[in-house]
């Protein structure tokens, strides 16, 4: 019989998607106040796979990937998903249309895992209506993409970055560095 513990401390990330530079620095200086500091914020990546977003948002699109210093329990992305939420409402125009959108996740040695409202086969529900979509699973020395992974989180530089912040985030696990959320 298998003995039950909770699972090790993650990396936290967050996906930026934008056109406003304004509403991204205000969703950055929210986002560090909530949970610490950035240790990594990628150039702007053009945001062009999908349309989606264009309607409501506009375009260009960007998308910018920042990871915080201090790890979190994995238990605690629903309630970060909500705060999220939050956030893309209170930076929302005058008509109630998003200006960003914020999805967080968590990246440890085995996948990367975003957190969504949205139910579909592969994501497993959480709690508080947040779903978890595994996104990314490591494998032969290098994060990859699944059937289902969103087209740029399957190419580089989004799988590079991954990597550079799986390899910080093993150093960070050998120092054993406090848990923080």
């Amino acid at each position: 019989m298998g003995r039950t513990k909770e699972p090790g401390p993650v990396k936290l990330f967050m996906s930026l998607i934008f056109g406003d530079e304004d509403v991204l620095g205000q969703a950055l200086e929210e986002l560090r106040w909530a949970y610490g500091e950035m240790d990594f914020m990628s150039e702007p990546l053009p945001f062009h796979f999908t349309d989606y977003y264009t309607p409501e948002m506009g375009s260009p699109l960007f998308r910018h990937l920042v990871t915080f210093d201090h790890l979190i329990a994995r238990a605690s992305l629903p309630e970060i998903k909500q705060a999220t939420n939050r956030l893309e409402e209170k930076l929302a125009n005058d008509d109630c249309r998003r200006r960003i959108n914020i999805d967080p996740g968590y990246l440890c040695l085995e996948h990367v895992i975003l957190a969504t409202t949205k139910a579909y086969t592969h994501r497993p529900y959480l709690r508080d209506g947040v779903y978890a979509d595994l996104t990314l699973i490591y494998r032969n020395k290098s994060f990859g993409p699944l059937e289902w992974t969103y087209p740029d989180y399957g190419q580089n530089p989004i799988m590079g970055l991954f990597n550079q912040f799986r390899k910080e985030y093993a150093e960070k696990l050998k120092k054993k560095e406090p848990l923080s959320c």
